[in-house]
């Protein structure tokens, strides 16, 4: 059975496997190597995210995800008072919401912090969708994202799993507003390339590099033609072919 790795978090998530996305390109890094598992939902926060953990990660598995990133921030850094107040939660719930969810001691836990947010950018895009209606005030900042940023580095170091600082990260290239935001918020190609080298980097660290883990059955170029049962016998793939 191949090792699973899940990808849980918010729309930014849910978008990964979207073209040039970061899931997908997770997914094509471990193709025949582990599954990919995508459980994105978009404009979830964590509080929500917590009634769907025992469906995720059921906790009678026999055999866990050998690894989750954890990517939410996003909806939980909307602002009270403005047009998306309902995704508000607290920064302090934040950070106890996440050491919810790190279920299993033996998976590898990934806490990833929410991106910068372009406050131009989305009033931009709310003007595009509702014109003259469109919010008046940002429902978000950079600013309290950056607090719940912050808080997710300080849970991670609590719980003593990596994360990523995407917030910090994506800052440090100039332009960072239109160059890996669509809308302010979430990701464009080369936003979801950041994210992809950064959970790459954090996996291989932690031993999971696609690079060094087997492939699930024998490549082709080890399958002996004339006797192939002999192969897989090798590889204790006893079922015959239909």
């Amino acid at each position: 059975m191949r090792p699973q790795i899940v990808l849980f978090g918010d729309s930014i998530t849910q978008q990964s496997f979207g073209s040039a996305g970061w899931g997908a390109a997770l997914a094509d890094a471990y193709c025949r190597k582990a599954d990919v598992l995508l459980r994105g939902y978009g404009g979830y926060n964590t509080r929500w995210a917590l009634f769907l953990l025992h469906h995720i990660f059921p906790l009678d598995n026999s055999n866990p995800p050998v690894a989750t990133t954890i990517f939410f921030g996003a909806n939980d850094a909307a602002l009270f008072g403005r047009t998306s107040e309902r995704q508000h939660v607290p920064v302090e719930e934040y950070g106890d919401n996440l050491k919810i969810m790190r279920l299993s001691p033996t998976m590898l836990v990934v806490l990833i912090t929410p991106p910068p947010v372009d406050e131009d950018g989305r009033m931009e895009y709310a003007k595009s969708l509702y014109g003259e209606k469109a919010m008046k005030l940002p429902e978000r900042t950079n600013e309290m994202t950056g607090v719940y940023a912050r808080q997710c580095i300080e849970t991670a170091k609590d719980l003593g799993v990596p994360f990523i600082d995407l917030w910090s990260k994506m800052q440090e290239t100039e332009g960072w507003q239109k160059k890996f935001l669509s809308d302010g918020l979430h990701l464009t190609e080369e936003g979801n390339a950041v994210v992809h080298k950064e959970v790459v980097e954090v996996f291989s660290v932690a031993g999971l590099s696609s690079e060094e883990m087997p492939y699930d059955f024998p490549h082709h170029s080890q399958i002996d033609a004339k006797n192939p049962e002999k192969t897989f016998q090798q590889q204790q793939c006893l079922a015959r072919p239909l």
